[in-house]
């Protein structure tokens, strides 16, 4: 692993308690319709992530757009024929939708939710990281900057590590692996492959744990656990179902169980519970015992994201909320984008 993990700020406490302001029914009804007519007026297509406030996921349901995974996101936004992408999200998402889609105007409702992985992760740390061992593969998750994206062979994400860490493993390869240490370890321990670990983690998934969990499944006898693998080895070690957003949601409507406590951002049980209505969904506690809970579920960056940036970011001409990405970045970071969607489609035929 890199000798030290960075230290990074959460966001201000005014910002997210800014973003989850409490609206009267009227002004809710009157900023909805506004943003479905900004969305329409300048060929827009909202592209929202699972861990993003309800209400954003439903507009983007109801206006032809795509509530996913970082991967579908990343697909979606680059095949839609829309002017203007709308990433409601975290920054590395945008970026990730601007790189792809370079014609393409691409805004946020708030260009200051990043993601602990992204920061965590340092361009210039990390190419000196990768710099002391040209001879391994280098693999970095999507929940990365565009720099670290540019010195990386692939881009990879949740649903598609284990497949491409075995891949690359048959190959003979060896594989520098970056941020998520706990991401890295499941991917390791499911493929034996020769993993060196940058460490970085998810200030969400860390914070379940085995102890608040055990006591929780005694709660709910017979409860099935769905759990997230930038999730600690203890904490999977535990689950019935190990995956991304996506295959989290689709073992709630597979596997047997009527009940599930899943440690993931708790916004997933939008999506969750339309996927398996007949259901119960639990949230998983965060900090063991005595712990103090820092992220209580749900991230502090994707809780910047609301009804009103949107609007903001919609009805601003200005580059305020607009993502831009250096050409001579994009040029490169595609290259391992472009291959991470290409193995991907190769996996579904």
């Amino acid at each position: 692993m890199s000798a030290n993990p960075i230290v990074f700020d959460y966001p201000r406490t005014e910002d997210v308690l800014n973003a989850q302001t409490h609206l009267s029914q009227a002004e809710h009804d009157r900023l909805v319709a506004d943003i479905k007519r900004l969305l329409k007026e300048q060929n827009a297509v909202l592209v929202a992530h699972y861990y993003t406030d309800t209400e954003l996921q439903k507009i983007a349901d109801e206006t032809g757009g795509c509530v996913s995974d970082s991967l579908e996101m990343a697909r979606f936004g680059h095949a839609h024929e829309a002017d203007t992408l709308v990433v409601a999200g975290v920054k590395f998402m945008g970026e990730t939708a601007k790189i792809l889609s370079p014609e393409k105007r691409v805004i946020m409702p708030t260009l200051e939710a990043t993601c602990s992985l992204d920061v965590g992760c340092p361009a210039e740390e990390f190419d000196a990281f990768c710099n002391e061992h040209p001879d391994r593969t280098v693999v970095v998750y999507a929940n990365t900057s565009a720099a670290v994206k540019a010195r990386a062979d692939w881009v990879v994400t949740s649903s598609i590590a284990v497949q491409l860490a075995e891949h690359l493993h048959e190959q003979g390869e060896k594989i520098l692996w970056a941020p998520d240490r706990y991401l890295g370890g499941y991917v390791q321990r499911q493929t034996g492959a020769d993993m060196l670990m940058w460490n970085g983690s998810c200030v969400v998934h860390e914070e379940f744990k085995s102890y608040g969990m055990e006591k929780l499944l005694e709660q709910h006898p017979g409860a099935g656990l769905l759990v997230h693998p930038e999730s600690s080895e203890e904490m999977i070690a535990m689950a019935d179902a190990v995956g991304s957003t996506s295959q989290l949601i689709a073992a709630a409507t597979s596997l047997p169980q009527d009940t599930f406590i899943v440690a993931t951002d708790n916004q997933i049980f939008y999506k969750m519970q339309q996927a398996a209505p007949h259901k119960q969904f639990v949230a998983a506690p965060t900090g063991g015992k005595g712990a103090t809970c820092r992220s209580c579920a749900h991230c502090p960056w994707m809780a910047m994201n609301n009804l009103q940036r949107l609007k903001d970011a919609l009805e601003d001409n200005s580059s305020a909320n607009e993502i831009h990405v250096d050409e001579a970045v994009r040029v490169e970071a595609v290259k391992p984008l472009d291959k991470m969607l290409a193995f991907s489609k190769s996996l579904n035929g």
